[in-house]
């Protein structure tokens, strides 16, 4: 029952938030290495943290290097925000998941957003990385 009303108000405020009818998180999006000053990756981070708490959205951060790829999720675990679901996924080793209280989850998305670029040996595709708030039913799943 409070599961039932906790989507009804979430869809309230869906339909009422953004007059153009796009969604508040859909401008969460980053690539890194970003020009975006540690102040305004830390405001980001917060607002990413406070869609996942009030949303059906996910955080998703993808790191490229050569040969390689890793995936990590944000969900929320619980209505307040104190804990959070995280899904890693490196194509070398599958998938794990963990839940995670949210200050890690607010330290690690800080750390991996304000990092430099990794460098990419001569002569091969370097891809940016990518951090992404998206619904649910779009993350990939274990």
């Amino acid at each position: 029952m409070a599961s039932d009303q906790r989507s009804k108000t979430r869809a309230a405020h869906r339909a009422t938030s953004t007059p153009d009818g796009q969604a508040p998180w859909a401008d969460l999006e980053v690539t890194v290495p970003t020009d975006r000053d540690h102040a305004s990756v830390v405001a980001l981070v917060e607002c990413a943290l406070v869609e996942l708490t009030h949303e059906a959205v996910g955080a998703v951060f993808v790191s490229r290097q050569v040969g390689r790829s890793t995936r990590t999720q944000y969900v929320a675990g619980d209505d307040v925000g104190e804990q959070f679901q995280k899904r890693h996924f490196d194509d070398r080793l599958g998938w794990h998941e963990t839940t995670v209280p949210r200050r890690t989850v607010r330290d690690e998305l800080i750390t991996q957003l304000t990092r430099p670029a990794e460098q990419a040996d001569e002569g091969a595709a370097n891809e940016s990385d990518t951090f992404v708030v998206k619904p649910v039913r779009e993350l990939q799943t274990p």
